[in-house]
């Protein structure tokens, strides 16, 4: 296991020690904001595999391997999903993995929200599944999310022993360690953080059900109840098209500034997620918060012109 400076730092470890130019990703859409970029930055194509709100943002099978080829070096899992929210049962992580292991492609299953799951869903690590599917996988997590440690960085990595060597050569030109003072307190939280976590999600699911619930409400606007994470990713197709007082809003980019400057709201834009149909909102704030801010969104909203 290789420590970090938060998820995100060994997910760009694992780009730079594995990917280069001529080699493909595979990762599907919605995504995470940085796992094309990071691709990218290391001269690699990211190979997008689109999925639908309609079905649950499944992966399937048939789609998984039309896109894969034979540069196609790793997938990337991610379950719970930001910013969809989706999970992915056993049997879907089954077919991923034996076309993972027929092709001899990496997983990379980034695993940051695994404890924050509702409606009595339990996690299931792809790595697993079977000893061979776990020397194939690199498992990326931290404790940011489950013990609501963001700004003290601290992820990490588990996987094949040449890849975090690699990794850890890499980091220790860059960064070197994450601060002493972070990894103690991470210690911590892994040894006597449970019953806080289980009290947080608690209260997330709480505010999960009104947030979906007011979403659906607004003429427009549907969203879809997230099975975990704390993210809500509504569709705002329905709303697309219509004139707000500084012209035609046609996009979730300019639908999030036009409810930054009229509801004084702050949401994140579809596109850098790889979706122009949605939005996302957190409830990962006071329920007070969430309220105030949906209220003020229908009421931007409705005033918009056809």
């Amino acid at each position: 296991m290789l420590g970090s400076c938060g998820a995100k730092h060994s997910l760009y470890n694992v780009a730079e020690a594995l990917l280069e130019a001529g080699d493909e990703i595979i990762i599907p859409t919605p995504y995470w904001v940085s796992y094309a970029d990071q691709a990218l930055l290391n001269d690699a194509t990211p190979v997008l595999l689109p999925t639908s709100e309609h079905d649950g943002y499944a992966i399937h099978p048939d789609e998984l391997q039309r896109r894969v080829t034979a540069r196609t070096k790793a997938i990337i899992v991610n379950s719970p999903s930001n910013p969809t929210g989706a999970t992915y049962d056993r049997k879907t992580l089954e077919a991923i993995a034996t076309i993972a292991l027929r092709h001899q492609m990496l997983i990379i299953s980034d695993e940051i929200y695994e404890k924050v799951l509702y409606d009595g869903a339990r996690h299931v690590s792809i790595a697993t599944l079977s000893p061979e599917v776990a020397a194939q996988t690199v498992v990326i997590n931290g404790v940011s999310k489950a013990y609501a440690m963001t700004g003290w960085r601290i992820g990490y990595a588990a996987g094949p022993k040449d890849l975090l060597t690699a990794m850890a050569n890499i980091q220790s030109q860059s960064t070197s360690n994450p601060c002493s003072i972070s990894q103690k307190a991470a210690v911590a939280a892994l040894k006597l953080g449970g019953p806080f976590t289980v009290n947080m999600v608690v209260e997330f699911d709480r505010r999960r059900k009104v947030m979906i619930e007011q979403l659906n409400r607004i003429p427009g606007v549907t969203c879809r109840m997230p099975g975990g994470s704390f993210y809500a990713f509504p569709n705002i197709r329905g709303v697309l098209g219509r004139r707000g007082p500084h012209g035609l809003i046609e996009t979730p980019h300019q639908l999030a500034q036009h409810l930054l400057h009229e509801a004084h709201v702050a949401v994140v834009p579809g596109e850098p997620f790889g979706s122009l149909d949605h939005i996302r909102l957190s409830y990962a704030t006071s329920m007070a918060t969430i309220t105030r801010g949906l209220d003020r969104i229908r009421a931007a909203l409705e005033k918009l012109s056809s």
